[in-house]
């Protein structure tokens, strides 16, 4: 459980598990988040890049970490990652929320495409972060102390 927790703050494995929409720390922190600290992504997405600024709002190792945007493209966003031990196994679930920008014209684009296309991008983040998790490499995205970060 511990090991899904950090590898799910990780900045490194974040970068390649968004790999194709080129996404990329270019502020904030780098290593694993920790209370407090936030990041700037940049990224492609429907063509168009953009830029999210996120902070961790919340911190209950290895239990439950929220982000929350503070600058973006979104009117809101707020994730929550929660961790649980259940027989035998750690348990991921994401509760990921948002608001749409643009009124109505928002509203439409979310309902036809972005909704769809957000909850890809968080399946085939856990996806990465499951295999990461039991493969041998998952060391190489650990630091021996659990909460160390850097400056990006």
């Amino acid at each position: 459980m511990e090991r899904c927790f950090d590898l799910s703050r990780s900045i490194e494995l974040h970068i390649i598990s968004t790999k194709g929409s080129g996404e990329h720390a270019v502020g904030g922190q780098a290593g694993l988040l920790s209370q407090g600290e936030t990041v700037t992504w940049e990224a492609r997405h429907f063509f168009v890049r953009q830029r999210l600024t996120t902070k961790i709002t919340r911190f209950e190792r290895p239990f439950h970490f929220k982000d929350v945007m503070i600058r973006g493209i979104f009117r809101s966003m707020e994730h929550d990652h929660f961790f649980e031990w259940r027989n035998g196994s750690t348990i991921m679930s994401d509760i990921f929320s948002y608001e749409v920008p643009f009124g109505v014209c928002g509203q439409i684009f979310n309902y036809c495409l972005l909704e769809r296309y957000m909850t890809r991008l968080l399946v085939r983040r856990n996806a990465v972060i499951r295999q990461v998790a039991e493969a041998n490499g998952w060391t190489s995205y650990l630091p021996s102390a659990p909460s160390e970060s850097r400056p990006v």
